[in-house]
């Protein structure tokens, strides 16, 4: 018999919307033959967010993630909900463990806030450090994936006067074929066109004039890239980049830092239509692409579309992982 693919869920900060969106992406989507799910959640979920759940799947609840591992899976009903005391950032890190080592196919995350990682005793700075300290992977790249445009940030959470000397031709080079990558996960007709790389200063620098990062770095690696067969346009005009008259052109837009990428990512696709996976890691992430929500905690208010994006994707790409191993 076919082992079914195991998805774990994180539901992220406890007095976040994580158990809500989670509940409400899986009542929408229902079980998936050859899928079963793993839910981490606290004691303090609200009992309405497990009614949720329980009207599609019957759920196993135990403690701890080895009693999860060890669960009678009868079908794809059974979900295996771990009711745990740990501390969330450590669901990440106990799941991604799963993850690299193979006991299961993937995992989608919910919004875990940077105080909660702290407050776990943690010196991380968000998932993708998490991630980057336990696979030991040298590059890992934050790609989103929206109705309208996609985006990849070649630096993560550095603080903005420190973006310019961690940026170099080398670095720049890997986020764009972490691009390329993600190009690789679309349609054909959006993953046919070129990689977008934005400059890094207003006006891409005007050649020269404000700021010469784009003389240095961006101009002799598109250079390089193009001379690879990489299809690659810039260094674009970061403020014209994201008009809609734009979208339709590129594959994927590489972005220098976090909020160049981020700001027009979330004000167009909100949390309705994007969501985010994990580029240069040995297993499948992805996540919502959004944050904890913890004004609206508790109040039934919070839209569980880019939840359930991460779901159906973390699905695809570890089916997809699954059959290149099998292949090999």
């Amino acid at each position: 018999m076919k082992q079914p693919l195991r998805i774990a869920i994180t539901t992220g900060d406890v007095d976040g919307i994580g158990t809500e969106i989670a509940a409400n992406a899986l009542n929408r989507m229902k079980p998936i033959p050859g899928v079963t799910f793993y839910l981490w959640r606290s004691p303090r979920c609200p009992a309405r967010h497990l009614n949720t759940i329980d009207r599609h799947f019957r759920r196993v609840t135990v403690s701890s993630w080895p009693e999860a591992l060890k669960s009678h899976v009868e079908n794809s009903k059974t979900l295996i909900d771990i009711n745990s005391n740990l501390p969330p950032p450590i669901w990440v890190e106990m799941t991604a463990q799963a993850s690299h080592f193979g006991h299961i196919d993937g995992m989608a995350t919910a919004p875990l806030s940077k105080t909660a990682i702290a407050s776990a005793g943690l010196r991380d700075i968000g998932h993708t450090d998490i991630l980057k300290r336990l696979t030991k992977a040298e590059d890992l790249f934050m790609g989103f994936i929206g109705d309208k445009f996609n985006v990849l940030l070649a630096s993560g959470h550095l603080p903005l006067q420190n973006v310019g000397a961690r940026l170099s031709t080398a670095s720049l080079e890997k986020a764009v074929y972490a691009a390329e990558d993600l190009r690789k996960l679309l349609d054909k007709k959006r993953g046919s066109k070129p990689i977008a790389l934005l400059g890094l200063n207003p006006h891409a620098g005007e050649e020269g004039l404000i700021g010469d990062d784009e003389q240095r770095i961006h101009l002799p690696l598109l250079a390089k890239l193009r001379k690879s067969g990489v299809k690659v346009e810039g260094p674009l005009v970061p403020d014209a980049a994201f008009l809609p008259a734009n979208w339709k052109s590129y594959s994927v837009y590489v972005a220098n830092y976090h909020d160049q990428g981020l700001i027009p990512f979330k004000m167009i696709h909100g949390q309705q239509s994007g969501l985010h996976i994990t580029m240069g890691l040995p297993f499948v992430r992805t996540s919502v692409d959004h944050g904890t929500a913890k004004d609206i905690f508790g109040k039934d208010k919070a839209d569980s579309s880019s939840m359930r994006l991460a779901i159906e994707w973390a699905i695809r790409l570890a089916k997809a992982k699954n059959a290149e191993k099998n292949e090999n």
